[in-house]
């Protein structure tokens, strides 16, 4: 039977309820009684509004207090010695501390590492292996949610990562051994989770294992046909879900394991559709993700009801509709904006919209297209009128873009006579201290950026109020005893979301929110055309920085390629095309800071390395228009203007030579959480630039101290001589308190003071 379903469904809430719950438990606010509530409501929310919407089978477990592979890692037992547990169940407040360093209760301890979901902006927990590692189940949360969704008369699937990718997305920790190695002590404990369910009445359950659309040593295929055999022997049906690429190389196997059914994306990889058939056995139902998991266009109805029907002549009822990926990486519900513009509105399509789409195509293939008949007509309109509209492009953009030439990449000297100039100009001690950008984004300034948007206050008050949080922020600075200050971004609401407002061929929503990691949320603009600034969007304030201080102020800018990948981007051109109008505009804007005599500017690149194509065929292609992007910010100030980029979360050991391609004078790079492991990179690549390893975790409360600074920058310069090394956090301080903001700087200052000595 052909069947509609979802793979997964966004967990924070049209509002973002779930995070203030957290961010309010986590302070003491609210108890876990409380929490819990919150939390339950959301869950059963979710699921109705999926079993309205007409979904067959509707993902249970897909739902997190703080991320779905720390949520794997606790049901499995994989808790690192240094959080003390003693075995049997996990507690909250031990899941809580795994994820963030401290809880409610508990001693402090180093967070787990976090890096970024595949090619996403999602951050997961990263999984932590001994060689000795045992394996249990070790928490009932995914039973519990089980049977509150049957309570409610849920058609239940439930959803877990599969042991592959589990294994593959951790790391080994202690001695050196190999992970795949721990695969026969894990897969029993897989095979009693699978057990349960069946015990609780489950048919499906979905088992992702989207590592199968990466590039795999022999050794894993081989892990993946010893696993699922074992699996097969469950009594459950199962659902291999894959998701953000092609099957490739991988697709005779993943089509030939003995499970019952088989997820592809067709939205990322739809010229996959060919091969899959021809390799697909024919007991196995195949799941179609067609309606696009992460982006927010309205479903081409029409055009994919064609794609499917063709498909149905191949499967017939073995054929199952549904979203490319989890709705995760979607906002909630498009029903909340009030404010676009209709025609605009009537473009997009978020994840409740989405699961509506998915039944929809269900339903015109099962039931004929005349019923579905409205459905169908307002789409074909929504495509037409985008396709029509006169708001996408602009002539002058196509003219600049049709212009560039390679003169536009090269800065007008090499690094090492840049150097110098930069030496003499900034005259800034050995280990010099710094910041990313940003720092505590308080009561009082978002309270004023509020009565702002309601015009409660003058722009004139809201400009008061942002130069009164600046000055404080260079005064604070100056105490600490930095090298190079910044003016702290509090007049920006988010580092895309900031730059999108003051260009052109950009949107905004009210309430689309996407969780970036744990409590974070972003709300990424919608890139719906031409992009082109029409004036100056950070000289005054950096101006009036620069005002208040002898040293020398950052201007802190985006840079092209994040602006890219943390919007929802127009999908009727080449990502490349787009990233080129966005380059040049911030090349205009780093030619006006200079201008005003900022002599450090920095251009963030953190999803830098979060673009790149999944398998490697693929990546010089990306590589190369992303580093010419870039160079095209960069490359219009003078030798002695320093220019800096910022990467976090990004471990870009395999891509350094792109990293140094991109030539900016300093980068600031994440090495706190991972303990100094991106660090590696460095040590078989000469990079001839500056680098600033990341020394005080700012995604964790707690504070280091100065002999873990010291010490982790002794270990940086055994990759890169001194001279070259910067000493700073491993990313912006807007999510953080003063208090500990305070503490962890001045701290960050005195070893730079020791290294000094």
């Amino acid at each position: 039977m052909i069947l509609a379903h979802n793979l997964g469904f966004p967990r924070m809430g049209d509002k973002r309820e779930l995070k203030w719950a957290l961010e309010n438990y986590w302070k003491g606010q609210l108890s876990q009684e409380e929490l819990i509530k919150v939390g339950q409501d959301l869950q059963n929310l979710h699921w109705q509004r999926q079993k309205n919407a007409g979904l067959d089978l509707i993902p249970v477990g897909d739902f997190s207090w703080y991320d779905h592979v720390l949520d794997m890692s606790v049901l499995l037992g994989v808790i690192p010695p240094r959080f003390g547990h003693p075995g049997g169940g996990v507690d909250l407040d031990t899941y809580f501390r795994m994820a963030r360093g401290r809880s409610v209760h508990g001693t402090e301890a180093a967070a787990c590492e976090m890096t970024k979901w595949f090619n996403t902006n999602y951050h997961y927990i990263v999984p932590e292996f001994q060689d000795h590692q045992d394996f249990s189940i070790s928490s009932n949360m995914l039973f519990e949610k089980v049977v509150a969704a049957q309570k409610l008369d849920v058609p239940v699937k439930p959803v877990i990562l599969g042991p592959l990718s589990f294994l593959w997305l951790g790391k080994a920790k202690g001695e050196d051994f190999d992970k795949f190695s721990l695969l026969d002590k894990l897969l029993p404990v897989y095979g009693q989770v699978l057990e349960r369910l069946k015990s609780q009445g489950v048919e499906w359950v979905q088992i992702d294992e989207p590592i199968l659309v990466l590039d795999l040593p022999n050794d894993w295929k081989t892990g993946f046909e010893k696993a699922y055999a074992q699996l097969a022997n469950s009594g459950l049906k199962i659902l291999l879900a894959t998701y953000f690429g092609a099957l490739g190389d991988n697709t005779q196997l993943a089509c030939r394991l003995p499970t019952e059914g088989l997820h592809i994306d067709l939205t990322s990889a739809p010229a996959q559709i060919t091969k899959v058939l021809d390799e697909l056995p024919a007991y196995k139902v195949l799941s179609v993700g067609i309606v696009d998991g992460r982006n927010i266009w309205r479903n081409d109805l029409e055009a994919n009801l064609k794609t499917l029907e063709y498909i149905k002549e191949r499967l017939g009822d073995r054929l199952w509709v549904a979203p490319s990926c989890s709705l995760l990486h979607s906002p909630a519900d498009l029903g909340l904006e009030f404010k676009l513009d209709g025609e605009l509105k009537s473009w997009l399509a978020f994840a409740t919209q989405k699961t509506k789409e998915v039944a929809t195509l269900k339903r015109a293939l099962t039931e004929g297209k005349q019923t579905v008949a409205h459905d169908l007509q307002a789409s074909t309109a929504a495509q037409q009128s985008r396709r029509q509209s006169t708001r996408t492009h602009q002539a002058k953009v196509r003219e600049r873009v049709a212009g560039v030439n390679d003169k536009l990449t090269q800065r007008q000297s090499s690094y090492a006579d840049r150097a110098k100039a930069q030496k003499e100009a900034l005259n800034l001690p050995p280990y010099p201290t710094t910041t990313i950008g940003s720092f505590p984004q308080t009561a009082n300034i978002r309270k004023a950026r509020q009565e702002f948007k309601k015009n409660i206050i003058s722009e004139a008050e809201y400009d008061m109020h942002m130069k009164e949080e600046i000055k404080k922020a260079i005064v604070e600075q100056e105490k600490y005893g930095l090298d190079v200050l910044v003016h702290g971004e509090a007049e920006r609401n988010d580092m895309v979301e900031y730059f999108g407002e003051q260009l052109d061929g950009f949107a905004f929503t009210q309430y689309g929110w996407v969780q970036s990691y744990g409590s974070r949320c972003v709300k990424p603009p919608i890139i719906y055309g031409d992009i082109a600034r029409p004036n100056p969007m950070t000289v005054d304030w950096i101006k009036y920085a620069q005002s208040l201080t002898s040293k020398w102020v950052k201007g802190m800018l985006t840079g092209p390629v994040t602006i890219l990948q943390w919007s929802f981007v127009r999908d009727d051109q080449p990502r490349a095309d787009t990233c080129l109008q966005i380059a040049l505009a911030i090349r205009d804007e780093v030619v006006d800071l200079e201008k005003a005599g900022i002599k450090v500017i920095q251009i963030d690149e953190p999803a830098f390395r979060e673009g790149l194509p999944l398998r490697k065929a693929d990546w010089n292609e990306y590589l190369d228009w992303a580093v010419r992007c870039f160079q095209i910010s960069a490359a219009g100030v003078e030798d002695s203007t320093q220019i800096h980029t910022h990467m976090c979360y990004s471990e870009f050991n395999d891509i350094i030579a792109s990293i140094a391609a991109m030539d900016a004078d300093v980068i600031t790079i994440e090495t706190s959480r991972s303990d100094g492991e991106l660090l590696q990179a460095f040590a078989t690549f000469n990079y001839p630039n500056e680098v600033g390893p990341g020394v005080y975790d700012i995604h964790s409360p707690n504070v280091p101290t100065s002999e873990q600074i010291v010490s982790l920058m002794r270990k940086a310069a055994r990759y890169v001589p001194s001279e070259r090394l910067w000493v700073n956090p491993d990313c912006g301080l807007k999510t953080r308190g003063w208090e500990e903001v305070e503490a962890a700087l001045c701290t960050m200052v005195e070893a730079a003071k020791t290294l000094r000595t």
